[in-house]
């Protein structure tokens, strides 16, 4: 046996996503450090092992514009890019390149950390001063010393060995005044899960049931589950278990009895003679039970139910989530009741960095699904795309707290604004942070482009079909300066009448109608024609957007586009009635009734515009407060097809030339197409259509335009480009080719003095 002593700037335990993101996040801001996880594999629950969604804020297209950018966002585009077909162990590789490109980082796969030694204790209590992992097959016992910890183990074990507060069940109804936490608390658990995958072998297969398997037959999965052939793994997400034991030390138990649910439920397929099974075989079943909860660490703050469906504001907000508040019956699989009892927010709400810190180790913070929540509000955090945003921001936390020597809770008192400000930029997963970064000189500079989109219309890319007013229908469309009408392209079958209404939709990050601003009836004729609806409305400030609603009407159908602004969302209703929008949260679920997954409508829009003119896309919107939709689309936008004119260019000058090392471009890569390519959700594309393909970065130096950047086949939405300093009096940005996009558009471009510093500014090679 061979022992180590190992020094970090930062210890990061834990391979989950949310260990992932923060081991990244770290190592990119300079800071030297370490990632241990107990499997062979990163990716915790997303792995091949596992095998589960990764899902988030977008809650399979319940959300709008809520796609994780930074570090997740990486992960999404280079899958998507990469395993089209979702092959879990090409994920695999995936998240493990993330990983390997950073210098920074040193990976420790197989090493289970399960001994912590505690230090001289500071000002914010107890600190760690190493903890100590047994790699095993290596016989290599390392001992990781560091001046800050992050406990991303799920379990929450490195903060429970460390003595931190911490919390197993369910809270009483009276402590946080949450309706749906039950009347006394209790030890009751979300159960861990097993998923199995099968394929056709193109021949008839027996299968001959092992010793455990369950006759399910006498249980009540076939009357309250549904059992069907050709479903994705993760459909049987409701093979759940173990809730009323201890999901830890429990888990083998946990595991054996869904390996007999597993082989039970695959035995009734095969042998039942109820199903088309012949050719069928097991492909696959998972052996590590994917679980869902355990400890919750107490942090200065724990999220509750209010703070997630009121989408309460933090001014220390450091992450995002938008998943249902998801909770399961304690008796998973048995249980006689719906597997899930679901209610989703009308948008996405923020993440307070106060919850991502022990308050009672100094130098301790978590992400994942261990974060300070109540049991319920765990219910959406607890999503690995969510617990990625949250590792990303711990990560760069630790980063700034090691350079600094100041504990987790000092950096959110006294240095919130820069960790905000660095979260910002590297295009962190943060919504409704204003972009306040005083080494930025982008807003010093008078920006302008060859070509803007300056009218908001669909009509361009008219397709020729319709969508049935069967059901009422919707449209999210910007609203800067105001909206004085809006046109619809009808068709229809007699003279009728169109019910047209304006909605506001409360908050800036939300796309659903929430407080009804005007109606308005407009005659139609028979045939083909346009409706032409006056409003007469003013946006407040910080939310220039708004949703058109169009009532239900059989005798009419709204023309349909195949391309739309980005900032122009068509939905249709779950609901035909007036009820649909008048009361947009559904009494059953309470959940947005807006049917967003219309198959019809996915990256199409209605045949509209909108009067006046826009100024929703002006170059200027590249220097401005945000980079991603938040109250209106936050981008800068070229007229549709304006590169068959040749490049099209965004322009920075300055009045006078500044010192420039490092350009900053984060190009539009639509937020709002959901991209869980694992397992399911296939876009039909490898790269993101609107990201530009091939562009050049040139600086203006003593009057003549230098080439600093030369980039063909873009595939990021954040690219960062450094060179030897220069005095610039502008920059420019010409992009020749998008991904497939008739649309140029460029969310952000920030100029710095100093290089990025970044250890590899280009991961995916």
């Amino acid at each position: 046996m061979e022992q180590r002593t190992q020094q970090y700037d930062v210890v990061v335990i834990g391979g989950g996503l949310a260990g992932t993101c923060a081991a990244v996040a770290a190592a990119r801001l300079g800071a030297k450090v370490a990632l241990a996880t107990n499997r062979p594999v990163l990716g915790g629950n997303s792995s091949s092992e596992v095998r589960v969604w990764v899902v988030g804020a977008t809650a399979h297209g319940t959300q709008r514009y809520a796609r994780e950018t930074g570090l997740m966002g990486e992960l999404f585009l280079e899958n998507n890019y990469r395993n089209p077909e979702g092959n879990p162990y090409y994920w695999d590789q995936t998240v493990l390149d993330l990983v390997r490109a950073e210098p920074n980082v040193t990976l420790h796969l197989n090493t289970d950390v399960r001994r912590i030694d505690m230090g001289e204790p500071g000002e914010d209590g107890p600190r760690i001063a190493a903890v100590t992992g047994w790699t095993m097959g290596s016989e290599i016992e390392t001992r990781f010393e560091a001046p800050v910890f992050v406990d991303c183990t799920g379990d929450g074990l490195i903060a429970h060995l460390a003595g931190a507060t911490s919390r197993i069940g369910r809270e009483a109804r009276t402590e946080y005044a949450e309706p749906w936490a039950p009347e006394t608390a209790d030890d009751e658990l979300l159960g861990s899960s097993i998923f199995f995958y099968t394929k056709d072998a193109g021949r008839p297969v027996p299968f001959v049931p092992p010793l455990a398997t369950k006759d399910i037959r006498d249980t009540p999965i076939l009357a309250n589950r549904i059992i069907r052939t050709g479903d994705n793994g993760c459909d049987y997400w409701w093979i759940e278990w173990g809730g009323e034991l201890d999901t830890v030390h429990d888990n083998e138990r946990i595991r054996d009895e869904l390996w007999s649910v597993v082989f039970g439920i695959w035995d009734y397929i095969k042998n039942s003679g109820e199903f088309d099974a012949e050719h069928l075989t097991l492909e696959w079943v998972g052996a590590v039970p994917g679980k869902r909860e355990y400890r919750r660490l107490w942090g200065d703050y724990t999220l509750t139910q209010h703070d997630i469906l009121d989408q309460r504001e933090f001014d220390d907000a450091v992450a995002f989530g938008g998943w249902s508040i998801d909770l399961h019956p304690v008796e998973g699989v048995y249980a006689e009741r719906a597997g899930a009892q679901q209610r989703y927010s009308d948008g996405t709400y923020p993440i307070p960095y106060r919850s991502l810190y022990s308050k009672d180790v100094g130098n301790l913070l978590f992400a994942g699904r261990n974060i300070s929540a109540s049991h319920v509000a765990f219910g959406s955090t607890r999503v690995m795309a969510t617990c990625a945003t949250q590792g990303q921001a711990v990560g760069t936390a630790a980063a700034l707290a090691a350079r600094e020597g100041l504990s987790p809770r000092a950096v959110g008192r006294d240095r919130l604004p820069e960790l905000q400000r660095t979260l910002l930029r590297e295009d962190a997963p943060v919504i409704g942070v204003r972009r306040d970064d005083p080494a930025d000189l982008a807003p010093l500079a008078t920006a302008t482009a060859t070509s803007t989109l300056d009218t908001v219309t669909t009509r361009p890319h008219a397709t020729g079909d319709h969508f049935p007013l069967d059901r009422d229908a919707a449209v999210l469309v910007p609203a800067d300066p105001r909206i004085d009408a809006v046109e619809l392209d009808v068709r229809a079958d007699r003279d009728t009448v169109l019910r047209v209404e304006l909605w506001d939709t409360g908050k800036p990050q939300n796309a659903v109608p929430i407080g009804h601003l005007a109606t308005v009836e407009v005659p139609v004729a028979a045939g083909t024609g346009t409706a032409r609806a006056k409003f007469d409305w003013q946006p407040p400030q910080g939310n220039r957007q708004a949703v058109v609603v169009v009532r239900a009407n059989p005798h009419a159908a709204l023309a349909l586009t195949g391309e739309r602004p980005h900032g122009v969302l068509a939905m249709g209703a779950k609901l035909a009635t007036d009820k649909a929008f008048d009361d947009h949260i559904n009494e059953e679920q309470a959940q947005p009734v807006t049917d967003w997954n219309a198959r019809m409508l996915r990256r199409r829009s209605f045949a509209l515009a909108v009067e006046p003119a826009t100024a929703a896309y002006t170059p200027a919107q590249v220097t401005g407060p945000y980079q991603r939709p938040y109250g209106g689309p936050n981008l800068w936008s070229s007229a549709p097809d304006a590169l068959a004119a040749g490049p099209v260019a965004l322009e920075l000058a300055w009045p006078a030339p500044v010192r420039l090392a490092s350009v900053r471009l984060v190009w539009n890569d639509d937020v709002d197409e959901d991209l869980i390519n694992l397992h399911h959700h296939r876009t039909g594309f490898r790269v993101m259509p609107e990201l530009a393909a091939d562009y050049t970065l040139d600086a203006l130096v003593d009057g003549r335009w230098r080439t600093l950047a030369d980039v063909t086949d873009n595939r990021h939405r954040h690219r960062v480009h450094d060179f030897a300093p220069i005095d610039a009096a502008a920059v420019r940005v010409a992009v020749t080719r998008t991904n497939g996009s008739p649309y140029v558009s460029l969310a952000a471009l920030r100029a710095f003095a100093e290089p990025s510093g970044r250890a590899a500014a280009m991961p995916w090679r």
